[in-house]
């Protein structure tokens, strides 16, 4: 663990660690959306989040998103966490994502997402989570 993350830790020390995205280059799309106030709420599998899983995301608990390469990016605190199906997507939802400007560029984005990690279904259900910006890390070390 770095030194800086141990320090933000110490901070926040019920928090869990995590990165957006599935690339290098995604990631800092979805850090940047977040930094500058567009992106509000992510997704996932919930088939990711296995039933006592700590990575599943908790109203009122703040966690630490990580850059790529582990270094602590922002701070969010969880403000809601429901399930959707992904059929089911609300525009209201897949615009606070804050990644696209429809419904339809959500779906076919978040399609080939799921397609690259574990499997995509129209029926599958995701844990959507809207959040808040707490502290920005970038300015660390």
């Amino acid at each position: 663990m770095s030194t800086d993350l141990e320090i933000v830790k110490a901070r926040y020390p019920d928090a869990q660690t995590f990165k957006f995205g599935d690339s290098a280059i995604l990631s800092a799309e979805l850090l940047a959306l977040v930094r500058a106030g567009q992106k509000t709420a992510t997704c996932g599998a919930l088939r990711d989040y296995p039933e006592g899983s700590l990575d599943t995301p908790v109203v009122g608990r703040r966690d630490i998103a990580l850059e790529w390469d582990d270094r602590p990016a922002l701070v969010i605190e969880t403000i809601e966490v429901s399930i959707c199906r992904f059929c089911d997507m609300t525009e209201d939802f897949a615009l606070a994502e804050g990644e696209n400007e429809t419904l339809d560029g959500w779906c076919e984005d978040h399609r080939r997402y799921f397609e690259r990690n574990g499997g995509f279904d129209p029926e599958m259900e995701l844990l959507c989570e809207r959040f808040r910006l707490i502290e920005d890390l970038g300015d660390m070390g």
